[in-house]
């Protein structure tokens, strides 16, 4: 019984010390990040890099409150998700790059089951998630049964759905989703109000019409994405699976299976992202103009990645990652581009590639600064010794 208790108390601090250092070191990529982001800023206009630049980057929303914290938040919420479904495939040995593809099908199918069907808020955002499923269970399949690399399905399936999407709203200028005087798709508050995820006052407190209760949504699913991966069989035997495939079909488990379900759920989480913003009026699609990929898919990669792929940690750096990026949009375009903003993202994002050796670097700082205390704390006793 001794054992046991003492085995379980190592365990904790192991993993207590495993999370600290995780902290720490994401902590040091956001540091250097914004250090080099001071550095740029004083390269292009040293005068006001400071005051003008690089404070309102760090104000973020809080420099237009209570607007710009609103937006951070409608912002944060579809972000949370992406960088969940990429945290969720990461966690379960799978790299899925084509979030951005599943979070395109996620707002086609709210969208159209708002402007075309008029359906309640809570099943458009089911079937944005189920369209999203469906675009991430493809490369799955491929992966299960050909063994074809899904990053290589995930891109072409980002390809294919962005294109598929833009085609079908627009619909020669004439479909039933499409406003041809805004060259967009119609705004669901003007079409369909019940469509609306609710707002319960935090559009009029935020000073915005486009906030909604989507961002505690985004956190539940994070919680509970959590729960399934840490507290649950199924989640160990999706991560059983990531760590090592033939291992875990030895054990028992249909890898085939849960290859599948884990793109599966990481597809329905990114399009469940995209409900999120669409149905709470934070934006319209435009098909003539979407050459590209959205942008939020391929930035839920970067908070996963500075969350070390944890679910709750997800949040954090997400709402972290549109705090600077709204925090950019403030920057005085006469004497910045707003895209600095973008700029020391990506330096963290590129940091983040280091978080391992970061965190190797601060056990090993720590594992050295705690022997030199006890060699300290040991010392009096041996200049007490040989005294005697």
């Amino acid at each position: 019984m001794a054992k046991q208790k003492t085995t379980r108390s190592l365990d904790v601090r192991a993993k207590l010390h495993q999370s600290v250092n995780t902290v720490m070191a994401a902590l040091l990529c956001i540091l250097i990040g914004l250090l080099v982001g001071l550095l740029v800023l004083l390269i292009i206009n040293p005068e006001h890099a400071w005051a003008d630049g690089f404070m309102r980057i760090i104000q973020g929303g809080f420099y237009d409150y209570p607007y710009g914290v609103g937006r951070t938040l409608v912002n944060g919420a579809p972000l949370i998700m992406t960088g969940l479904s990429v945290a969720f495939a990461f966690k379960t040995g799978l790299f899925n790059i084509g979030a951005a593809g599943q979070y395109t099908l996620g707002a086609f199918g709210g969208l159209y089951c708002a402007l075309v069907l008029h359906l309640p808020w809570f099943v458009c955002l089911l079937v944005s998630a189920l369209l999203g499923a469906v675009w991430g269970a493809i490369p799955g399949i491929f992966k299960a049964y050909l063994n074809i690399n899904e990053v290589i399905t995930s891109i072409m399936f980002n390809w294919i759905g962005l294109y598929l999407v833009c085609e079908v709203i627009y619909g020669r200028g004439a479909g039933p989703m499409y406003d041809a005087n805004n060259t967009r798709t119609w705004k669901v508050q003007d079409v369909s109000p019940g469509s609306l995820i609710p707002s319960m006052g935090l559009s009029e407190y935020f000073h915005t019409t486009s906030n909604t209760i989507a961002i505690f949504l985004a956190i539940a699913v994070a919680i509970l994405i959590w729960v399934v991966l840490e507290k649950t069989t199924f989640g160990y035997e999706l991560k059983a699976v990531g760590l090592n495939k033939n291992a875990a079909r030895y054990a028992g488990i249909n890898e085939k299976k849960n290859i599948i379900l884990s793109m599966t759920i990481a597809g329905a989480l990114a399009g469940f992202g995209a409900g999120l913003l669409y149905l709470s009026g934070g934006a319209e699609w435009n098909p003539l103009n979407t050459t590209t990929l959205p942008a939020m898919g391929f930035n839920g990669i970067a908070t996963a990645l500075l969350a070390s792929s944890h679910p709750i940690g997800t949040i954090f750096s997400s709402l972290f990652v549109s705090h600077i990026t709204v925090g950019g949009s403030f920057l005085p375009t006469r004497y910045f581009p707003t895209e600095i903003a973008d700029l020391i993202s990506g330096i963290i994002i590129y940091l983040c590639a280091f978080a391992m050796l970061f965190r190797s670097l601060i056990s090993h700082v720590m594992e050295r600064k705690r022997k030199n205390t006890q060699a300290a704390a040991a010392a009096p006793d041996k200049t007490g010794k040989e005294g005697k």
